[in-house]
């Protein structure tokens, strides 16, 4: 007897379908899978025998072999346990399908039957949807996840025991607890209320008016925020450096739909949804690993692959505090993500690409001892000149010159401090207005902000005029900067002319870009 039953299994982070072929025949008794199953699966024969026993069904007393196609992908994880065990059922007939139905089962299986939440639901669901399928069959836990995903039917299965067929054959969603569904007509659908509701906190009680003084930082952060550009603040501490990045996220844009489920699918893949209260993410998402991380914590990797803070910063932030004191393997793992907007992790037998769009929000001391000061105001850091050079020089050439704004953040003066600052809503107005402007520019591209821009698309669109040319040039060659630098300088002047609704770039505007290249021109 032949029969198939369907399930998904993780990619890197997008969702795979995997036909799970059952073949039952007369011989010894012996179950066999077949298909490049990890170890996990393979011993999802046991998991599934126990649980269907123990729930009242009866296990073929004969040869039964699984194939998983397609056969050249390597399975990994405990995700087709429960299509297995339907496998099994529906080609023994001791269950059936509803007609017209296009089912896809994921889950875990204990030993007595119930259903255990896998990590990546959502990429899965999603990726069911886009293959045609009409419902799933998944654990309650993970079900408000799976039902992120519009246009399919979710079944919330607790236990195998609810299948447990009345007559000889039985219908095998009966009984079974609907989650969502699209109406008769398919024109609307019901969903959890909370499914548009906004991420984890993220510091929502975070604003810029709690931090005196640093308007200029404000300002650059502000740019920052509007073109997703890379910043470094620099300066003693006790400046407000960390202050002023972990209120990043409370200025910029809300994640849109497309971004939202990008981000919540890396959550689901890490295994970390769990930390978001309830459904898609729409705040941008704010990274602050601690410097002893790896390179591979940072960028993803391992045996099986899983996101590093790279990607789980994807659409958002990644916060580096105190950035010479990471390792330099750490550092340098960021180059590629940093200009490609992705990561790819090689392994024997595949390679899995990460997304990481990311903004690097940074900062560092002038130098080992943090630039000490004392009551006055007065420098009294004792480091020698070769001392603060090798501190600095732990941040490679390569890796600043993807930076684009490095910013000093000295201690404010006593008048600065007694001044009101800018609040988080005035600047997330200021941004919201300068984004819509990009988005209105590249509506029918495949971009959304100007530190995407590169080749023919930046000289189109970040175009400056005569004078601000000139000074370009001029700038370029007397502080000797990269072709690499000179762009990036050329799309921070394009934010900044979007902040001031200007139609072209100026001189000032280049002028202003050029100021944020702080440690180019200390080397000068």
């Amino acid at each position: 007897m032949y029969g198939k039953s369907y399930s998904a299994c993780l990619y890197g982070v997008d969702g795979v379908i995997v036909e799970v072929e059952i073949d039952i025949t007369n011989g010894l008794p012996q179950t066999t899978i077949i298909g490049l199953p990890d170890s996990a699966i393979r011993e999802s024969t046991d998991r599934v025998k126990a649980a269907l026993k123990n729930c009242g069904f009866r296990f073929p007393n004969r040869r039964v072999t699984i194939n998983l196609a397609p056969a050249d992908l390597r399975k990994e994880g405990s995700a087709l346990d429960l299509a297995i065990a339907l496998g099994i059922l529906l080609t023994d007939g001791q269950l059936q399908l509803p007609q017209g139905k296009k089912l896809i089962a994921v889950g875990e299986l204990s030993l007595d039957g119930s259903l255990r939440p896998v990590p990546g639901v959502l990429a899965m669901a999603d990726c069911a949807r886009r293959q045609g399928f009409d419902c799933m069959l998944i654990a309650a836990e993970n079900a408000d996840e799976a039902c992120l995903v519009e246009g399919l039917t979710v079944y919330a299965l607790p236990n195998l025991k609810q299948l447990v067929p009345e007559t000889q054959r039985a219908e095998l969603l009966a009984g079974v607890e609907k989650r969502y569904d699209f109406d008769a007509e398919g024109l609307s659908y019901s969903q959890p209320n909370w499914a548009l509701s906004s991420t984890i906190s993220n510091g929502d009680d975070l604003d810029y008016a709690d931090v005196l003084g640093q308007e200029h930082a404000k300002r650059a952060l502000t740019i920052a925020a509007t073109g997703m550009h890379n910043i470094l603040l620099s300066g003693p501490p006790g400046t407000g450096k960390t202050m002023l990045i972990k209120r990043l996220p409370g200025i910029m844009t809300e994640l849109s739909e497309n971004e939202a489920l990008e981000a919540t699918k890396i959550l689901s893949a890490a295994g970390r949804l769990s930390q978001v209260r309830s459904g898609l993410i729409r705040r941008r998402p704010f990274r602050a690993p601690h410097h002893t991380i790896s390179p591979s914590g940072l960028a993803g990797g391992g045996s099986i692959p899983r996101p590093g803070e790279v990607s789980l910063a994807h659409k958002g932030v990644l916060f580096l505090d105190e950035l010479p004191e990471f390792s330099r393997g750490a550092l340098e793992v960021l180059r590629q993500p940093l200009e490609d907007r992705n990561v790819t992790i090689s392994r024997a037998r595949a390679s899995f690409s990460f997304p990481a769009h990311f903004m690097l929000a940074c900062s560092m001391n002038p130098c080992p001892c943090g630039g000490k000061r004392d009551e006055n105001g007065q420098s009294t850091c004792s480091c020698s000149p070769p001392t603060i050079l090798r501190y600095q020089n732990r941040i490679s050439g390569p890796l600043l010159d993807r930076i684009d704004m490095q910013v000093e953040v000295p201690q404010p003066s006593a008048h600065q401090l007694a001044q009101p600052g800018a609040s988080s809503a005035t600047l997330r107005d200021k941004v919201n207005s300068a984004s819509e402007r990009q988005q209105a520019r590249y509506r029918a591209l495949s971009i959304q902000y100007n530190s995407e821009l590169s080749g023919a698309r930046l000289r189109k669109y970040a175009d400056p005029g005569r004078e601000a040319q000139l000074l370009l040039e001029s700038a370029i060659e007397a502080m000797g900067l990269s072709m690499r630098s000179r762009d990036r300088i050329l799309k921070l002047a394009l934010t900044i002319a979007d902040l001031e609704d200007c139609s072209q770039i100026r001189a000032e505007h280049i002028a202003e870009a050029l100021q944020y290249r702080q440690m180019d021109r200390n080397q000068f």
